[in-house]
C-alpha cells in the first residue's frame, strides 16, 4: 500500500492518540477534515487500522509483573499447534504469542500481579497441557521502552 507523507502524518497522529477528533486531526496534519475521515474510513477498510484501543498502566490495573516465557512444544503436529492456540486465546494473561525460530517454538509476554501469580499460572496451565513440553521464563525487572507505535 502506497501511503503519502501526508498520510503519514495522519498515522502517526492516531497512533499517538486515537481519541483525536477530526478537527484536531485535520489541524495536525494539514488535511481537510473530509480527506481526513475518508482516508480513516480506507485504512480500516484495508485492515491497515486494525483497531483504537484505550492502553491502560499495568501496574495500576493490577498486572505488574511482565514474565517472558519460551515455550517448546512436544511435537509440531496440526493437532499439538491448534491446540496450544486454543490455550494461548483461552488466557487473557498472555498478552502476546510469537513463533519464534532458536531453540524454543514460541515467546509469550505474560502480565500478572506477581510471582505469585505466575507460579499458578505456570503450573496451573503451561506445565499442565499435555502440549508443553519445557516452559524457560524470564522476569521483567524494568521496562526501559514500551510503545505501540509503528516507525512509519
Amino acid at each position: 500500500m502506497d501511503i503519502s507523507d501526508a498520510e503519514r502524518r495522519l498515522l502517526r497522529e492516531i497512533q499517538r492518540d486515537a481519541s483525536l477528533s477530526l478537527a484536531q486531526l485535520t489541524e495536525r496534519c494539514g488535511m481537510a477534515q473530509s480527506t481526513v475521515w475518508r482516508r480513516l474510513q480506507d485504512f480500516e477498510a484495508s485492515g491497515l487500522i486494525r483497531g483504537r484501543v484505550a492502553l491502560l498502566d499495568p501496574g495500576r490495573a493490577g498486572c505488574k509483573l511482565t514474565v517472558l516465557a519460551s515455550i517448546s512444544l512436544t511435537n509440531h503436529a496440526e493437532q499439538t499447534v491448534a491446540a496450544f492456540a486454543r490455550l494461548i486465546d483461552g488466557h487473557p494473561e498472555i498478552v502476546e504469542c510469537l513463533v519464534t525460530s532458536g531453540g524454543a517454538d514460541y515467546q509469550l509476554k505474560i502480565r500478572v500481579a506477581d510471582v505469585e501469580a505466575y507460579e499458578t499460572f505456570m503450573s496451573q496451565v503451561l506445565l499442565r497441557s499435555a502440549h508443553v513440553r519445557e516452559v524457560h521464563s524470564s522476569f521483567v525487572l524494568k521496562e526501559l521502552k514500551s510503545t505501540t507505535e509503528l516507525p512509519i
